[in-house]
């Protein structure tokens, strides 16, 4: 099995180090990753400039860094390798439940590889004051991977884990109401700059991904990439309007 592993955190994130750890346990593992932090970025793709593709030391991994996105990194790396049979994405630096796997780069760099017909899964943890430690959750990645693995129709997962998990949870996107606001502030020139500020007005519900992750459960979320709102679709009638 050839496993593509990638993130949005910069080849020298220690979460993709792990996560390559982790995948040289079911195959072989080649990395491809941005060559600085791309947290955030979503699915944004290059268009208007070239990209290079560079051989970096990575441990005893195959590695390459790209000056591009994490979607840019998984298309060259599926073109260079010409395919993989699963492509992972992480481990995030902050965890991405909810409404962040709208923006989130690691979880575009999975639906990337979806999109390029390999199957993916993206890893976040919670981001602690003392950063996150890798080694004690590296038997429940391995496990994950594992039930993954398993289960040869399941395309596209949302995976996040807690610090100190109590064991895996199937769950569903947290969605939830937020109040935006924009925080004006001056850079140390007087330059006016602006910071952009989100407070959500409702808890998360059971069994949602966040209220697992909460509760202390990794989260397994299977996600799609057709956003149609099908249950709107079927009730609205005439299907056809003419003019």
């Amino acid at each position: 099995m050839r496993i593509l592993v990638t993130n949005d955190d910069g080849i020298f994130s220690p979460g993709l180090l792990a996560l390559a750890e982790v995948a040289s346990r079911f195959g072989q593992v080649r990395v491809v990753a941005p060559d600085v932090e791309q947290s955030a970025m979503g699915h944004a793709i290059t268009i208007l400039r070239p990209l290079q593709y560079h051989r970096t030391p990575l441990g005893p991994f195959e590695a390459y860094r790209v000056n591009g996105t994490p979607a840019d990194c998984v298309a060259l790396g599926l073109h260079h390798w010409d395919g993989a049979d699963l492509v992972l994405s992480g481990v995030n630096l902050g965890s991405n439940l909810g409404h962040d796997i709208w923006h989130s780069g690691t979880v575009a760099a999975a639906k990337q590889a979806v999109l390029l017909g390999v199957r993916a899964a993206a890893f976040s943890t919670v981001l602690t004051a003392d950063g996150p430690n890798f080694q004690p959750l590296i038997p429940y990645m391995e496990q994950v991977v594992r039930l993954l693995l398993s289960l040869p129709g399941l395309c596209l997962v949302n995976v996040n884990l807690p610090p100190n998990p109590c064991g895996i949870r199937w769950t569903r996107q947290s969605v939830r109401a937020y109040s935006g606001e924009v925080i004006p502030g001056a850079d140390p020139m007087g330059r006016p700059h602006y910071w952009f500020s989100a407070r959500p007005l409702t808890d998360p519900e059971e069994n949602t991904d966040r209220w697992a992750v909460e509760h202390g459960w990794i989260s397994l979320t299977p996600l799609r990439l057709d956003l149609t709102d099908t249950g709107w679709l079927e009730r609205i009638e005439p299907k056809e309007i003419l003019f």
